[in-house]
């Protein structure tokens, strides 16, 4: 799990293993993960793009990017927080994800809100 703060906005993430998306014969690991974004700030922000890096074990680097999360660009208030689960396929039993969510403040700042880095592990390797 990670959690990290920036500028009020705290991101939190707990991953795990998904055996019934995965085929480890083929060198295919899902991994589902769970975030949290909650806003502990003074005023809205509006998450308006992602940027993940996911790293497998072999030092293969995935840059995903895009508009929003799961299709929604949320507004949220101070006080709010927005859930959603996404997944993601790497080749090794093993790996890590970082990155940042784009948010916009009522002002028009802009500013990257820091996903902290997280393991992405079969549950056996966790130990």
């Amino acid at each position: 799990m990670s959690s990290t703060i920036t500028e009020g906005i705290r991101v939190t993430v707990q991953p795990t293993f998904w055996p019934e998306r995965s085929s480890p014969e083929s060198g295919q690991f899902a991994f589902a993960y769970a975030v949290r974004i909650a806003n502990e700030g003074d005023g809205p922000a509006q998450l308006k793009s992602r940027h993940w890096i996911i790293t497998d074990a072999n030092g293969l680097v995935q840059d995903v990017q895009g508009e929003g999360v799961v299709g929604a660009q949320p507004v949220l208030h101070p006080g709010e927080e927005f859930e959603y689960t996404s997944w993601c396929i790497i080749a090794t039993p093993g790996g890590s994800m970082r990155g940042t969510y784009q948010m916009v403040t009522q002002d028009g700042d802009r500013f990257d809100a820091e996903i902290a880095p997280f393991r992405l592990a079969l549950p056996q390797l966790l130990n």
